[in-house]
């Protein structure tokens, strides 16, 4: 067998084992010793006779009872059938027990006509109408005038026949009664009807339970059969009861009785009693050309045996009864009837089939599916006009080809399998099939000769399949494109981070022993928002795209470059079989210095140069790690090399991820804190230099550990190297907002007590321009507390010029209108300052720790201050000098015009109960010019620790001790 006959071949279904025969054996030894008893005459006279009536009248009432009792179970349209049938036999039965009443009872011969002769009259006509029920129903009206045309013609036929050789000489037999004459008539006529339905209905019977109509049937003819014998006058004559023909009536009221329980029993075993699945199975109905033939015969044979009657009495010289010719011409008249009914019928499906294969055709042949028929060899019977705008092959060049021949070789060996998996399936369990392959294309497809991807739908015909097939080449491009973007940026085209990672894994777990120095670089461009912020987000995309480029070009081949998002990269550098640390260090560092100048080249964009830098995270594949691991390594050293200067190649370090797990501790310690209540609110005054009187109170966060110890900001809000907690990320906005709310009731607090001194909160201006700080949550918190308008300060800690000092100004000034003034921090410590000065609604400036420190030391710093001042002064605004430590530094201040001071020299942060007694006192005592340390000696004040040298008005190598500290603060941070 070839190729497509393997595809094609069904494999053999095993047959389920045969039906139990120990019903039929019961029956038939029932029957043969009932007729053996018959035969021997049952061994006496009386038996004999006793068994020809009561055992007649026993079996048919068997039957009925057993007929009665299927149709009460029974819920089919069939059920009437059986309760006619058990009302005939019941009949039966009663016309046999009278029988033997007169014979065995009371001895005596039976009257003719009697009470038996009706019961066994009423015998035929509820079995005639049992047939009809039985029979299949005819859909038309024409099908039942044919019914009721074949019966006559049978019946007649009959009739004729019968007439002709015995029934002429019954109706002129002397010495007879009118009413034994038509009794003699009864007998043969209900018969001839009977065997007449009998035929009739013998090839027109339902297909469903086709056993139980058939015994029924054959019980019936056998039981007709007897009629007729016992309605001849030769047999008549010598009948009595107990004879051989008894037989036959007993064993045809067994088969009726057993009838009903055939088509029960058929169904269990339908229902699968112990069979294989397989037995189950519904097979193609078997074609029947003999007895199709038979039955649409039947009506014209029963004419010609019509015809043939009156032919042998015309042959034989006898005249022709009136009855026969009757009854001849008008079985003749029916039989064209009949052939001119059957005729308009016939062009009338004729007409219908041309209408339907039209309908067909049109489908077949209009349907944008391909439909093919293979043959159990696989060679093509049939193909549709569609092959050729879906394959570009003409229909009849694909008729007789083999069907392998078509399929790519890469897909025929899973069609084959497929293929003969639903062969061997059920069919209920998997009526049809979709297969999937390439189909070879002809030279009438667009773009000539190549594979189409096909999808079939495939059914079974005849042992061979039908193929409907249609061409999703497009979907399955649309597919690949869909499953492309999914797994690959849109801007770059370079694999996403989903990929990226697949890939990754694969590397790490499949990886043979020798690639143990693969490598993950995690690459970012350096200043790419400055490039967004600047000339627009669309040479941004450029850039991107650019960048993209030159790193794709710039892996080698067995590496892999994705984009992760943004402006990170990746790339999957494959080992090459280095053992050597050093050497694979090397060798790697080489591969990614290479790729941050490739980078960090200037990029042409409209026109313009654009330069970004690269900082690369290096991070190796050892044994034991994970893909997540691998990625997050790359990327804590990426962060690694920004936090050293950006533009360079850092590789990764264990304790990198210790720093990382440390600052995840202390953002989680300070999350416990804020939710246990740990950390507190001290408030440093604000000093007037020129009285000493205390102006206003600066509030500052203190965190008190478990050990009693108080930590100050710059310890517990330590960023970490990465950069990405600052003191606007997100650890710090719910410490932020909770210095604020706090400061607030506190200071209403005061007020109410009868010190209204206004408090300074902190406040990080890119915080105010997040929302972080929206006006009307402070207009809400100053009416909660009932804090009077100039009670709250807000002082600015940063004032970036990159940040859009326009809308800070608005939130600025919003905020003045709620009463609420502004201050500037660091003053004088850059250009940033400066800027925001111009632009910015700000009520007093606060001086650089930096200014402070060196004032009354150095004279170039002594006049920068002074000329800072001097701007203040000019602008109407006031100045806080920060870190005031040394007597000193407050007369210096205080000469060159600076109004507030704060610092260790008056007071360091106080709690709420010391703030209220200095409150209470009204301000500090102003230093004296005598207690200032004269020219030339050296300043030295208690408190310190070692002097350090410091550059002053003295000179390089003066001492001056070191800064005072407040002893709430530790310069060890928290653990």
């Amino acid at each position: 067998m070839s190729a497509p006959g393997a595809v094609l071949a069904r494999p053999p279904v095993q047959s389920g084992g045969p039906p139990s025969v120990v019903p039929q054996i019961l029956l038939s030894g029932v029957c043969g010793g009932y007729a053996i008893g018959a035969a021997l005459d049952w061994g006496s006279p009386e038996v004999a006779v006793f068994m020809g009536d009561f055992g007649l009248s026993l079996a048919a009432l068997v039957a009925a009872v057993s007929c009665g009792l299927y149709a009460r179970r029974s819920q089919s349209r069939f059920r009437p059938a059986w309760i006619l049938f058990a009302v005939s036999s019941a009949m039966a039965g009663l016309g046999n027990a009278i029988w033997g009443w007169y014979e065995v009872v009371q001895g005596a011969r039976v009257p003719s006509p009697s009470l038996a002769d009706f019961c066994f009259l009423l015998f035929a006509p509820p079995a005639i109408v049992g047939l009809l029920v039985l029979a299949k129903r005819p859909v038309t009206r024409a099908g039942w005038v044919c019914l009721g045309l074949d019966a006559w013609l049978i019946g007649g036929s009959l009739l004729t026949l019968s007439w002709s050789l015995a029934l002429a000489h019954t109706t002129h037999f002397q010495g007879r009664t009118v009413a034994q004459g038509a009794l003699a008539l009864a007998y043969p006529l209900l018969d001839i009807v009977l065997v007449s339905m009998v035929l009739a209905l013998h090839f027109k019977r339902s297909s469903v339970q086709r056993s139980a109509v058939n015994t029924a049937v054959v019980a019936l003819a056998l039981t007709v059969l007897c009629d007729a014998l016992f309605s001849s006058p030769l047999l008549r004559e010598h009948y009595r009861s107990g004879q051989i023909l008894d037989a036959g009536w007993f064993a045809g009221s067994i088969l009726l009785a057993y009838a009903p329980w055939v088509a029960r029993r058929s169904a269990g075993e339908a229902a699968g009693g112990g069979l294989p699945r397989a037995a189950r199975c519904p097979q193609p109905p078997i074609s029947r050309p003999i007895a199709g033939s038979l039955a649409m015969l039947t009506p014209y044979l029963a004419a010609a045996v019509c015809t043939l009657g009156i032919l042998t009495n015309v042959l034989d010289g006898r005249r022709i009864d009136r009855v026969v010719l009757f009854t001849g011409c008008t079985v003749v008249l029916a039989l064209v009837v009949r052939q001119g009914i059957m005729l308009l019928d016939n062009i009338s499906l004729t007409q219908e089939l041309a209408q339907k294969e039209n309908h067909f055709r049109s489908l077949v042949q209009g349907s944008s599916d391909v439909i093919m028929i293979a043959a159990p060899t696989g060679v093509l019977r049939y193909v549709s006009p569609a092959a050729s705008g879906v394959y570009g092959r003409d229909a009849e060049e694909l008729v007789g080809s083999e069907l392998a021949s078509l399929i790519h070789p890469e897909d025929l060996g899973r069609v084959v399998h497929e293929v003969r998996r639903f062969l061997a399936a059920a069919p209920e369990a998997e009526p049809t099939m979709r297969i999937e392959c390439r189909f070879r294309a002809g030279r009438q497809r667009a773009g000539g000769d190549g594979w189409l991807n096909v999808e079939s739908t495939v059914n079974r015909h005849h042992g061979g399949l039908i193929f409907n097939s249609r061409d999703v080449t497009e979907r399955v491009r649309l597919q690949a494109q869909l499953q492309h973007n999914a797994s690959h940026d849109a801007l770059t085209d370079l694999p996403n981070r989903a990929l990226f990672t697949e890939r990754v894994s694969k590397a790490v777990t499949g990886r043979r022993a020798s690639d143990h120095d693969t490598a993950v670089l995690y690459i970012d461009l350096d200043g790419f928002k400055q490039v967004n912020d600047t000339i627009g987000h669309q040479a941004g995309d450029e850039l991107l795209v650019q960048a993209a480029r030159r790193l794709g070009d710039s892996v080698r081949s067995g590496d892999i470059a994705a984009r992760l998002g943004g402006d990170e990269f990746a790339a999957l550098i494959t080992g090459d079989g280095t053992r050597d640390p050093a050497a694979r260090e090397f060798r790697v560092h080489e591969i990614a210095d290479r790729l941050r100048i490739k980078l960090s080249e200037p990029y042409r964009i409209d026109g313009r140069d654009v330069r970004v830098a690269a900082s690369i995270g290096v991070a190796f594949a050892d044994p034991g790690i994970t893909p997540a691991g691998l990625l997050r390594n790359a990327d804590l050293a990426m962060y690694r090399a920004k936090k050293a200067g950006k533009g360079r190649v850092e590789m990764y370090a264990p304790q990198m991820q210790a720093e990382v797990v440390h600052r995840a501790e202390l953002a989680t310690k300070l999350r416990t804190a804020l939710h246990d209540g740990e950390f507190t609110l001290l408030h440093q005054p604000v000093v007037e230099l020129a009285g000493g009187r205390v102006a206003a109170v600066a509030a500052q966060a203190r965190w008190r550990s478990t050990q009693g110890i108080l930590f100050t900001p710059a310890e517990f809000l330590r960023v970490g190297e990465r950069g990405r907690l600052t003191e606007e990320g997100d650890r710090t906005a719910e410490l932020g907002r909770w210095q604020l709310e706090e400061a607030v009731a506190q200071a209403a607090a005061r007020h109410r007590a009868g010190h209204p001194v206004p408090v300074v909160v902190r406040v990080s201006a890119r915080r105010l321009l997040d929302r972080g700080l929206p006006a009307k949550s402070v207009e809400a918190l100053l009416a909660r507390h009932g804090l009077p308008s100039g009670g709250l300060i807000l002082e600015l800690t940063d004032a970036d010029p990159r940040m859009p000092l326009e809308e800070l100004e608005g939130r600025l000034v919003a905020l003045r209108r709620l009463g609420v003034r502004i201050g500037l921090d660091g003053f004088g410590g850059g250009h940033a300052a400066v800027g925001a000065l111009r632009r910015l609604p700000i009520d007093f400036l606060r001086l650089d720790r930096g200014l402070v420190d060196g004032v009354a030391e150095s004279v170039r710093l002594h006049k920068i201050t002074a000329g800072m001042l001097r701007i203040a002064a000019d602008l109407g605004l006031q100045c806080v000098a920060d870190g005031v430590e040394l007597p000193e530094q407050v007369h210096a201040l205080r000469a060159m015009g600076c109004t507030h001071g704060q610092g260790p020299v008056f007071s360091g942060p106080l709690d709420e109960p010391r703030l209220r007694c200095a409150l209470t006192l009204g301000g500090y005592p102003l230093p004296d010019r005598a207690d200032l340390p004269g020219a030339g000696r050296e300043a030295v004040l208690t408190g310190g620790g070692l002097p350090v040298r410091r550059g002053g008005a003295a000179g390089p190598d003066t001492l001056v001790p070191p800064p005072l500290r407040s002893n709430s603060e530790t310069p060890v941070p928290p653990t």
